[in-house]
Parts: C-alpha cells; structure tokens; sequence
C-alpha cells in the first residue's frame, strides 16, 4: 500500500497542509463552480439528448451532436463558433492547422510572448527543413519579448502601429521555459491596447494547459481565435483525442476549409462515436482542472517546507495555467521524484524512470507518465531534461486524492535518498 512507504516527516507536513491549504483550495472550488455553471448552462440552452451520442461514420454529414458540441465550446471559450474534432491530433496540429489557414505568402506573424513551445520551432522554420514550414512558405516571423513576465507593451503598439503585421499569437503557459504565464488580465491589457492602434491584426492565443483555471478565457477579453488540445485541460482525461480551435466565424470557416477542403468546411468530418466522450470529457473539465490544481497548489507547499524555494508559482500565487516548475537541485532528486511519479501511476508503474536520450531533445531527458490516454497532461506527469539547476515540470492528477499519493511517495523517495 503506498500510504505505507510514506516517509513520517512527509506525511506529518501533508497532515499540517490541510488547515494551511484550505482557503487557497476555497478559492480553486469557486472557479471551478463558475465554470461548471456556465458549461451545465451551454448543455442545457443547446437541449443535447442522448441521440447526440449516434455514431455517424463516413462523410459524417448531418451530425447533429458534433455540431452542438462546437457550439457549446464557442460558449465556453467565448467565441462565436469552434472547430472541435479528433482529426486534430494535439496542441501543436491545431496551432500549425490554424497559423497555415490564416497566414499566406508574404504575411507577417509576430510572438508577444517571446520564443514558443520548442515543438513549434520547426513547424515556424526556426529550426529544421521542412518545406511545410511556415517560413518555407512565405510567412514572415517576429518575436517580442517579454518583460518580467509580462509583455513589453511599448515595443508591441510600436510595431503594429505600422499596420503590415497579418497576425499576432500569444502564448498563454509558460510551457517548458522559466518565466511566468499570462494571466487573462494581461492578455485583456494587451488586446486592448492592440485595438487602439490596430483594427485589422488576428490575435491568437494559444490556450493549452490554461483552460478554466480562471473564470474567463480569452475569447471574452478579445481574442479572435483560441487554439488548444482535448488530451488537455478540456477533454476532462475522458476525450482519448481531439483538439479545438474556436473564435470569429469567419476566421474558423478559414480553419474548416483548411482541415476539410474548400466548400467543404465544416459539414463535414465524422467523429467516429467520440460524440459522448467530447460532451462528457467537457461536462467534467471543471473538476478536473480543479484537482490538478490542488494537486499543484499542494506540491508547490510540500516542496517548499521542505526547503526547495525555487517552486512556481509557489503555494500561494494566483494561477492560469496548470503547469508547476520544481527545481530540485539534483540528478539524484529529480530521477528519485520522477520515479515516485511513475510508480504511482494506474498505468505501467512498473516501469523504471531513468534518464535517456529523446528524440527532438538535446539533452537526455526523464519523464513520467502513466496515463489512460497516451500524451494526456490533465493526467498527472513530470518530465524534465537533466541538467542543471535539474527543474521538473509537472502537471495534471484527475483527482487530487490521487495525485496527492503520488507526490507523498515521489517526495518520500527524495527524502530517503538524503536520510
């Protein structure tokens, strides 16, 4: 039983938490009821029935749950219509999906958010060959840096002042970098003062790890297209596929006749039965990133009684994504945690984490992950490459009773490896 190999000193803090936790977890319940309020209101007004769940195969044609299905996402993320489909692989399909439907020869994008994912780098031609590449077709690339966590507001009106800029892409989580991510209030501060000098610019955020952490998403503040991934924060760890791109409607019919074919758009595509699996997978999306955030939340706490003070966010930061950093000072420690992570797993926790080499990454690199649905990060995961300052980046737990056995027995590994 795994409450038996915890270490006494850990369980007696994780005991000590619950009191110092509480009103930091009130807050994450109420976020959670908000949201849960506005996805039961989108069922409800959209009079989904059971029939929704028919499996409509072929040309797809005519599928009436699917298309309730992107109008309650258009709900949800506060846009105007959504593309939601399993044809679109992962978060970094509908990125690339939607920058090559909106971006043509000649047209110039910019980052506000300084570099992207490290998987985007090629699909832009910052690295690689492929003739696929945004680059390789014409497509201009700018980045403007952050500054101390925030955007660098003075650069970004200067430059689009200039009005030869097609489209500007944010990234809402910090992914797999040190700084900070972007709040929705600094995401409505920067749309807004984009507005004032330019009326024509696509904003695009990308959305992934970040949704229903807050009460609004980034179509609410102005955002004309938001982009994301169903094996995230919206499939609830129930959708095995799948990924979203929702905003104006004109702007979405661009990104259909992309994924379909021109005058097609979004008549067609068949979703193979997953009808039931995106509706409930969305139904308990709230829950669910509620308790990786507690999950979060609570090993940012452990981590730093514990004396490891390089956690973010710490404990008792506001959050609006559901990525948490752990620097843990050493190969030893961080092998140890990962390992912890893995054996706690429902899935393959008989496999040994050991650093190796990955494709695609420089250094060797250590990764956890025992989930339902393979690539799934609302699942509880850890990976991190290994090499110095040895930070772990972790995410995920279906529930919190879960993830909460798996941090005590990762951190119980570390301790005993310093005994």
């Amino acid at each position: 039983m795994i409450l038996e190999q915890i270490h006494p000193e850990v369980l007696a803090l994780a005991q000590e938490s619950d009191s110092i936790l509480q009103d930091i977890f009130k807050k994450v319940d109420e976020v959670c009821l908000t949201n849960s309020n506005r996805i039961l209101s989108a069922f409800i007004d959209n009079s989904v029935s059971y029939s929704d769940f028919s499996d409509i195969n072929g040309y797809g044609n005519y599928d009436e749950g699917r298309d309730k299905i992107e109008r309650i996402f258009a709900t949800v993320l506060g846009c105007e219509d959504a593309l939601v489909r399993p044809q679109i692989m992962s978060g970094t399909n509908a990125l690339y999906l939607t920058l090559s439907a909106l971006l043509k020869h000649g047209d110039t994008m910019i980052s506000l958010s300084g570099a992207p994912y490290d998987s985007l780098q090629e699909m832009i031609g910052l690295s690689g060959t492929s003739t696929q590449s945004l680059k390789a077709n014409g497509v201009s690339y700018e980045q403007i840096e952050l500054i101390n966590d925030d955007f660098d507001d003075e650069t970004i009106i200067e430059r689009l002042k200039q009005q030869n800029v097609k489209l500007v892409e944010i990234q809402r989580s910090r992914g797999y970098s040190h700084r900070k991510s972007l709040s929705i209030s600094k995401i409505e501060r920067i749309i807004s003062k984009i507005r004032e000098v330019n009326k024509e610019v696509i904003i695009m955020v990308d959305n992934c790890y970040g949704e229903l952490v807050e009460t609004l998403e980034p179509g609410h503040v102005g955002a004309d297209v938001v982009v994301g991934s169903l094996m995230k924060n919206l499939g609830g760890g129930i959708a095995p596929t799948g990924g979203y791109v929702a905003g104006n409607q004109d702007l979405i019919h661009m990104v259909a006749e992309r994924l379909t074919a021109p005058g097609i758009g979004k008549n067609l595509g068949a979703n193979f039965n997953l009808n039931n699996t995106f509706f409930k997978g969305l139904f308990m999306a709230p829950n669910a990133v509620k308790n990786a955030l507690k999950t979060a939340i609570f090993t940012s706490y452990m981590l730093e009684k514990l004396g490891y003070s390089n956690v973010s966010p710490r404990y008792d930061e506001p959050r609006t994504d559901i990525i948490q950093t752990l620097e843990l000072g050493s190969k030893e420690n961080l092998v140890s945690f990962t390992q912890g992570i893995q054996q706690t797993s429902p899935i393959d926790s008989f496999v040994r984490v050991l650093p190796a080499p990955m494709p695609g990454y420089p250094f060797d690199e250590v990764m956890a992950a025992g989930s339902f649905t393979q690539g799934s990060t609302i699942e509880l995961s850890a990976d991190a490459p290994v090499i110095e300052p040895y930070t772990c980046y972790m995410q995920g737990g279906l529930t919190f009773e879960y993830g909460k056995l798996s941090i005590l027995l990762a951190l119980s590994n570390m301790k005993r490896k310093l005994d």
